[in-house]
């Protein structure tokens, strides 16, 4: 069983970060995997998929480094960099730190990732930089251009997540992060049911990283930083869907699409991210369906929560499934 053993001032100081790289990391492990969690995925895979196999097909070196380095146990520790946790680092700089692993560092990362021997085809390459490449590719045609959404979603989930752990402590925090990942107390963290050394994490940086697609990993710089990157929650990876037609003319689209996504408690900052509106419009609309009675607010740690009251739940449904 892969354990971290980790004391309360490494908890104390962990963070939730938002990683450029983690996103374009996880995006293209998606198109590797060429199949969608979701209905928002899979219109995301249909407008970039076919780009992605015929980048691979003109560079077949970057296509066999991504099959080395992404396999089902293991990711070859160049490819996922542990993010440095300070200031708000571009996709540029991140990006930067692939590409400075030496082809014989980045070769031996892809043998521990095979546990065997490296491809002849790879052994005068320059892996990192063929890695390097293919997440710029990813990150220009593939996240770029939904990224002010996208990490609206991601900073949403940190609020989510942060206010959890302020209610609930540690345990319901963390306990699902990634599937095998549970909090055993006694200041041991499950990272996997897989045989893995425990490792002491004691004194060091700790750093949870949400990313919009469905894989998740962990990852560390020995001897002080450590991150385990996620999939952030469901209700923010998949776009919204369009409130009923009724609803919407009753309360305004805008309107009406916040009292739909109060099914479950949100904040402010997380309704931001799924509707695409400004802090200001969604405050305004979240008082007057309050002042309605339709929305109730709860403080949870530093957020507010909203959710629907039971005369909301009345009304979605009834103009939802009409007579």
């Amino acid at each position: 069983m892969g354990l971290w053993r980790v004391d309360a001032d490494t908890l104390a100081q962990a963070r939730f970060v938002v990683s450029p790289l983690a996103e374009a990391t996880a995006c293209l492990m998606a198109l590797r995997r060429g199949t969608a969690a979701h209905p928002g995925e899979r219109a995301w895979l249909d407008a970039h998929l076919p780009a992605y196999r015929a980048r691979l097909a003109a560079d077949p070196v970057a296509a066999l480094v991504i099959e080395c380095a992404v396999r089902p146990r293991y990711l070859a520790d160049f490819f996922t960099p542990t993010p440095l946790g300070e200031g708000d680092p571009s996709f540029e700089e991140e990006v930067a730190r692939v590409r400075a692993f030496s082809p014989d560092e980045a070769r031996g990362h892809l043998a521990t990732a095979l546990d065997g021997p490296v491809p002849d085809r790879l052994r005068g390459a320059d892996p990192a930089g063929a890695a390097a490449g293919l997440l710029e590719w990813v990150w220009e045609r593939a996240v770029l251009p939904y990224w002010e959404r996208r990490r609206r979603i991601l900073e949403a989930d940190t609020v989510a997540r942060t206010a959890r752990l302020a209610r609930s402590g540690w345990a319901e925090a963390v306990d699902d992060i990634l599937p095998e990942m549970r909090w055993l107390g006694s200041g041991r963290l499950q990272v996997s049911l897989r045989d893995y050394p425990p490792r002491d994490l004691r004194g060091v940086r700790l750093m949870f990283v949400p990313v919009t697609r469905r894989r998740g990993w962990v990852s560390w710089e020995e001897p002080d930083r450590y991150a385990v990157v996620y999939p952030c929650s469901g209700i923010l990876a998949e776009p919204p869907a369009p409130p009923p037609r009724a609803l919407a003319r009753l309360l305004g689209p805008a309107r009406a699409g916040v009292l739909v996504l109060l099914a479950a408690p949100l904040s402010t900052t997380q309704l931001v991210a799924l509707t695409g509106q400004g802090l200001g419009s969604v405050g305004r609309h979240l008082r007057v369906l309050h002042d309605a009675g339709l929305v109730r607010r709860r403080r949870a740690g530093r957020s507010v929560l909203y959710s629907r009251t039971a005369a909301g739940d009345v009304l979605v449904r009834a103009v939802d499934n009409p007579e």
